[in-house]
């Protein structure tokens, strides 16, 4: 049976989630496919940064500079219990660009977004103050200022379950393996990978939104053998132990023009990245180099007084970007910015028959802008339904009070006493309001059942199972959390053999 619907998106990464959550709330049939788990590409591997960028201002990007900083507080707002608030220490490097000009980029940075809600740039004395401890005696001073920090792969997770609940269709785990046009309809069919089973849908408009495999799809799926759009940008992170105790976080100037930052991450640890490379081969191989993390521990050690050694690191990631290729001679000058490139439909009259919409590029921050530009073209092609509505609505669990994260979490900790505060915490941040739901009735710890590692109850695996789409170890110790990193394999084995289990 062939289903008829409005929307067909590839992809469930945060962009594909953005534009399935915005469709389905807009009135829209929507359908989205992603053939592994949600967030299992680039939208997992960022720098967890819900961020204007002030790099970008050195490469004259002020629009998408004003675009980001303008939908920090709009996140923020949106999901309190993922997104917080953080400051920003940077270190003025006399051997680098002037003081006069860090703070220059600093005041456009504070003043081009409309920020509200997050305190402006102010000077540090690094000689003497608390921030100016963890660095070496040359940096005397430096400038203070305001970013937030994400969980970037819970973002994706909540924009597809609020997607859901709207009305939208997530088939995770499930490729689409042909579309082909029909008139002015697209055919398209999905695998399940688990089964093997395929189904069929007509729809009025398909988005491609598989980031780094972007091109790979327009060949296989749609038959398209010499698309060459993307530019694949390697970004890798190293995480070692807690380098400081307060909460702010870093941004290093190198003498290459780079920047990296070093930022306060889970689990007493402190998170240093990124890096900038050109990548060829298949985006799910793509892993740290040797070349990387040297580049990383020299970068860091020339701030802090304790040096930075691979031998330090508990855990690497990378990720690919993937960037539109617009020809800039060096990877971290291509640009951040989103493009569409449409196919047939009343954007192409070029081409004839159902439209096809390309997403490259884009990042974290700015994800729901990006959908409703994306909407814009949508209702171009399939008519008006409904007005914009994601910049109010909070996504789920994020239904409290911006400023009082810490209000529910004491909240949490009177109706569920037994829960350790790390733990009470942990899950506050993860499921903001929706705590309850994880939780129950239970007034106990063993009413949760059993008991994995690192304060993972079987209560909580049910839940993700249940709500989030989870089916193995790695969607909740690696993307639901990162709990991976406080539990050992056997752990994890053992969850993963519960979990089959509990599917069968």
């Amino acid at each position: 049976m062939v289903q008829d619907i409005d929307v067909f998106i590839i992809g469930g990464g945060i962009n594909g989630v953005g534009i399935a959550r915005d469709a389905a709330g807009r009135g829209y049939t929507t359908v989205l496919c992603e053939m592994n788990d949600l967030a299992s590409g680039t939208s997992n591997w960022s720098s967890k940064l819900v961020h204007g960028g002030v790099r970008y201002l050195e490469h004259y990007e002020f629009m998408l500079v004003r675009k980001a900083l303008k939908e920090r507080e709009v996140l923020w707002s949106l999901a309190p219990h993922i997104i917080r608030p953080m400051r920003f220490i940077m270190p003025h490097h006399k051997d680098l660009r002037p003081a006069w000009l860090l703070r220059l980029g600093l005041f456009l940075y504070d003043n081009i977004g409309g920020r509200k809600l997050l305190p402006g740039t102010r000077t540090v004395d690094l000689a003497n103050g608390v921030y100016g401890k963890p660095l070496k005696a040359m940096f005397t001073k430096g400038f203070q200022y305001s970013d937030c920090q994400v969980d970037d792969a819970r973002l994706v997770v909540l924009n597809a379950m609020d997607a859901k609940e709207h009305g939208a269709q997530i088939l995770v785990r499930n490729e689409c393996v042909s579309a082909r046009r029909e008139g002015d309809k697209w055919h398209v069919t999905t695998r399940n990978a688990l089964t093997g089973g395929t189904q069929d849908f007509s729809a009025r408009l398909v988005v491609n939104a598989a980031g780094p495999w972007i091109d790979s799809v327009l060949g296989k799926t749609f038959g398209r053998n010499d698309a060459h759009n993307v530019r694949m940008v390697q970004g890798s992170h190293i995480v070692v132990p807690k380098l400081f105790e307060h909460d702010n976080a870093y941004i290093f100037q190198n003498a290459d023009g780079r920047i990296i930052f070093a930022i306060p991450f889970t689990h007493d640890t402190t998170l240093i990245g990124t890096t900038d490379r050109d990548y060829e081969g298949d985006p799910a191989d793509v892993a740290i180099t040797p070349d990387e993390i040297d580049y990383l521990c020299a970068a860091a050690s020339e701030y802090f007084e304790q040096e930075v050694t691979k031998e330090s690191i508990v855990w690497t990631y990378s990720g690919v970007r993937p960037l539109y290729d617009d020809g800039a001679s060096a990877a971290q000058e291509a640009t951040r910015d989103y493009i569409f490139k449409q196919d047939g439909g009343k954007g192409d009259p070029d081409v004839i028959g159902a439209p096809l919409i390309n997403i490259f590029g884009g990042k974290i921050t700015t994800y729901r802008e990006l959908a409703e530009r994306m909407m814009d073209e949508i209702e171009t092609e399939l008519g008006r339904r409904k007005g914009k509505w994601t910049g109010t609505k909070p996504l789920p669990g994020g239904d409290f009070p911006t400023e009082s994260f810490n209000a529910l979490v004491e909240k949490t900790l009177q109706r569920y006493p037994f829960l350790d505060p790390k733990d009470a915490d942990r899950m506050c941040h993860a499921y903001g309001t929706r705590i309850a739901m994880v939780l129950g009735q239970a007034s106990s710890a063993d009413q949760l059942g059993e008991e994995f590692g690192a304060g993972l109850s079987e209560a909580e695996v049910r839940y993700l199972m249940t709500n989030e789409w989870a089916m193995t170890a790695d969607d909740i110790v690696w993307r639901r959390s990162k709990l991976g990193m406080l539990m050992s394999d056997k752990q994890i084995a053992a969850l993963d053999k519960w979990m089959k289990a509990e599917a069968a």
